[in-house]
């Protein structure tokens, strides 16, 4: 966070934050949102990069609310509408701030395009200032050769590298104590090696498995959790997403590799989507039927 906050200072440039799929990269980004002064700075994100150079300036110009006309009237008036919008904010005192999400997914030609956002001056310092948010590979990207211009233009760079075993059992203690837990339900010290052996230490991986944890002992009504609880949801995990074979591909190094880890991570956060929404029907379920139950009672003494 602090290279963040340096990097924001800064005002001008680009930040670039890499990191594994789920290793937090947006969530920083976002608790850093939580802190602009939004008086001083006008802030947008685009997280659909899968676009040719063109059409990434006109998703630019749609995340800070410009119109744009029917059609496709090409990339100068495009450019000069955000000009005119970077050249208003700092009018009112106000700066630009541009979050790319999934950069590792840019072409050269769109990065190029970004940079040349940059050349938009005022006060002898940009009038938009960038954050990139990518995978790993996005490193690589920019070592080429035909990145060096936007290289000299990096104020920032952070990696967001997994957790440590320490940092993520404090973590997990964060999450709950933020929904109020008080220590109950309780943890072995002992299952948060198993937790961060799993899950690695990425914070997506994580948080899937923990509410399965969680959604088990609301099932079962425990107030403790032990390595066999922790060993019991992985094993579901596994036969559910066949979690064996990523694994396998995971060591392999190949393409494919990620793109089984991504999947996932995808499944697992999907599963804790339909687990969260199946508690709250149960919950609310349950709330009928106390009524109904009350209800017959009422009935009952009536008679």
């Amino acid at each position: 966070m602090a290279y963040l906050e340096y990097g924001l200072a800064q005002a001008e440039g680009f930040i670039v934050v890499t990191g594994e799929v789920g290793a937090g990269k947006t969530t920083l980004v976002r608790n850093l949102f939580r802190q602009l002064e939004p008086e001083k700075i006008v802030a947008a994100q685009i997280v659909n990069t899968n676009l040719d150079s063109d059409d990434t300036l006109r998703m630019v110009a749609a995340a800070f609310g410009l119109p744009l006309a029917q059609g496709n009237p090409g990339k100068t008036p495009v450019l000069v509408a955000l000009e005119k919008f970077f050249r208003q904010c700092e009018q009112q005192g106000k700066r630009a701030l541009l979050v790319v999400d999934e950069a590792q997914n840019l072409s050269p030609q769109t990065v190029e395009e970004l940079r040349m956002l940059s050349n938009f001056q005022g006060d002898n310092k940009s009038l938009l200032q960038t954050f990139l948010l990518g995978q790993p590979e996005f490193r690589k990207t920019l070592l080429g050769n035909d990145m060096q211009q936007l290289r000299q233009r990096i104020t920032a760079t952070y990696h967001l590298g997994p957790m440590d075993r320490a940092e993520t059992k404090s973590y997990i203690e964060h999450r709950l104590k933020t929904v109020g837990w008080g220590g109950n339900p309780g943890f072995d010290e002992d299952t948060f090696d198993v937790i961060h052996h799993y899950t690695g230490g990425i914070p997506r991986k994580i948080n899937a498995l923990c509410d399965r944890l969680l959604l088990m002992g609301y099932l079962e009504k425990l107030q403790h959790f032990g390595v066999s609880e922790v060993n019991e949801v992985i094993r579901d995990i596994q036969q559910e997403f066949d979690a064996v074979e990523v694994e396998a591909g995971l060591f392999s190094g190949d393409k494919t590799s990620a793109l089984k880890e991504e999947q996932l991570v995808t499944g697992l956060e999907e599963m804790s989507n339909r687990v969260v929404k199946l508690e709250e029907t149960v919950v609310s379920l349950m709330g009928l039927l106390k009524q109904v139950l009350s209800l017959a009672d009422v009935n009952k003494r009536l008679r």
